[in-house]
Parts: C-alpha cells; sequence; structure tokens
C-alpha cells in the first residue's frame, strides 16, 4: 500500500477576487506532488461533507448555523479574518471532513496526510485568525465518541499558538495538546497548552529541532497516545511573512522527518495536516507544504 492522502477539489472553489489568503495552494500542492511523481493518483481519498452532530462536538449549534448561512456579524467575520462566500463555507465543511478521514486512515495503516486542515485558531463559538472549524480538535473529539482511541497527543508546530485547540481541550485528560511556536506572534493573548514551547524570535533550523528533540520523544512515552495528530505549519520559515522564525527549507524537512520517524518507528499512528503558510512567492509556499508529503512518502516506504 502507498501513503494515504486526503484532498478534495472543492478546496479551490473561486473565491471573491479581494480574497487575499492563499486558497489556491491547496489546488497547486496536489498538482505539484502529481507532475514531481512524489505521490500518484491512487493514493488521494475524496472526504465527504461531515454531518453537523459532528462538528456540535466541539462548536455551538449557534456559531456553526451562523457561519454556514452567513448570517455572522461584521465584528465576528472581521475576526476570522476571511470574506464569507457559500465557496468558503462549503471548503471549510470539507476541510474538517478530510481531517476526519485522515485520522482514521492513520489509524489503519499508520501515517496519512490531509492537503488542507490545521485551523487551530477556531474557538467552540468563534473563529480567528483564517480559521473557522477547529478540524482537528473535532476529528479528536469524534475518535475519542466512537471508542476508537483512548489518548490522542496533539503536536502543534504552526508558528503560531494552538490557542482553540488548547482552549477546547483544557479539562479533557484524553487530549495532550503540544505547541511549539514563536513567543512574540499572534494571538497576543496565548491559552494554556499541556506543553506550550515559546521561542525567540529569529530561532534557526538546528536550534528549533534540538528544542523540538527536547520534548517529543518524552511526550510520546509520557502520553502514550493511540493517534498522534500534526499540525505541519510551515510559517516557521525564515521567508513567511507572518512568521518571526528563520527555518530553511531544509530545516523544515528536517523537522517533518524528525516528526514522522520518531512516532512512526516507536508504532504511534500520525495524521498530518497541513497548517499555515503565508508567502507572496506561491511556488515557494506551495514546495515548502510539499515537505511533508515528501517526508511521509520516505516515513512510509521504510517504517510502514
Amino acid at each position: 500500500m502507498d501513503l494515504p492522502l486526503v484532498y478534495h477539489p472543492g478546496y479551490s472553489a473561486p473565491l471573491p477576487s479581494t480574497h487575499r489568503f492563499p486558497m489556491a495552494k491547496f489546488r497547486l500542492l496536489h498538482d505539484r506532488l502529481l507532475r514531481e511523481r512524489v505521490v500518484y493518483p491512487q493514493q488521494f481519498h475524496q472526504p465527504d461533507r461531515p454531518p453537523l452532530e459532528w462538528l456540535t462536538s466541539v462548536h455551538s449549534l449557534d456559531y456553526i448555523q451562523a457561519y454556514s448561512q452567513g448570517t455572522l456579524d461584521e465584528r465576528s467575520l472581521r475576526r476570522i479574518g476571511l470574506p464569507w462566500s457559500p465557496a468558503l463555507v462549503e471548503r471549510t465543511w470539507i476541510a474538517v471532513g478530510g481531517t476526519i478521514l485522515t485520522a482514521r486512515l492513520a489509524l489503519q495503516q499508520g501515517l496519512a496526510c490531509n492537503l488542507a486542515g490545521g485551523t487551530h485558531h477556531a474557538f467552540p463559538d468563534y473563529g480567528s485568525g483564517f480559521c473557522i472549524f477547529n478540524d482537528c480538535a473535532i476529528a479528536a473529539r469524534l475518535l475519542l465518541q466512537e471508542r476508537l482511541v483512548e489518548r490522542i497527543l496533539i503536536v502543534d508546530l504552526d508558528v503560531h499558538q494552538g490557542d482553540g485547540t488548547a482552549w477546547i481541550f483544557q479539562d479533557d485528560p484524553r487530549v495532550f495538546t503540544f505547541s511549539m511556536h514563536c513567543e512574540a506572534n499572534f494571538p497576543a493573548r496565548k491559552q494554556h497548552s499541556d506543553c506550550d514551547v515559546p521561542l525567540p524570535e529569529g530561532m534557526e533550523d538546528d536550534a528549533y529541532l534540538q528544542q523540538l528533540a527536547q520534548y517529543l520523544p518524552d511526550l510520546l512515552s509520557q502520553v502514550r497516545p493511540n493517534l498522534v495528530i500534526y499540525n505541519a505549519g510551515v510559517d516557521p520559515h525564515g521567508g513567511d511573512r507572518l512568521g518571526k522564525l528563520a527555518l530553511t527549507d531544509t530545516g523544515l524537512f528536517r523537522r517533518e522527518m524528525q516528526v514522522l520517524e520518531t512516532c512512526v518507528r516507536q508504532g504511534y499512528p500520525v495524521a498530518a495536516v497541513l497548517g499555515g503558510g503565508y508567502c507572496e512567492d506561491f511556488n515557494a509556499l506551495v514546495y515548502r507544504h510539499s515537505l511533508c508529503q515528501r517526508a511521509a512518502s520516505d516515513v512510509y516506504r521504510t517504517w510502514l
């Protein structure tokens, strides 16, 4: 079997011309992975739109309905930072379904990647920072409800703290939240993850990877999760306009290999999601996002 990946063409549905957030990266990433033969068409799985009750396991019904029906107030929309459209609503729902499917595939095959997801700033009653519904939290809550897992470790290496995820699981000992992020970055008001590692501005590859190595193996031994959900945001890159750290392409690839090998070699399944990345050079951004799938393909062939 080949590494399973999750993608839906609707991720690239047309959005308003004023929409500056790089939604096109989803389609471009899919196409690049195929063009460069990192993966093949038969590896892709298409997610379904999840039922409402899956989303209400994390989010309030009023918030879900207001956003989905286009009746959310302007202040709340500004907090999200994305112009509302029916296409974005559909893409947002499908992205949640994609992370759920990715988690299920990871449990079956040991490793799987979603070419979207990682919207970790979404809280139960509101969205924030380009995040509308918290896909990783919904997937984790659903798998726990279905008793497919007993313990989950969320490894969030996006450059911004996973504040929404931390808040959602603050009183749930079944989900351990680990966030390694730039301290002087969004959100201004941090929440309390089970383990937070705030990093100074300008941190480079070796120092970053050494810091990660100090935490991840011990967390796996401590938590002993049935599933690791990995937010592989590429915004720690030095060329990211919202990042403030200084990783290189090589550093990001080493990070992906470090996370995935550390987990998979010890028998911990990993569901990886895309996370953040913000760069005017789309080719550079898409390449950075592809590093997770490149590393995952190598790890899958070697260890699974």
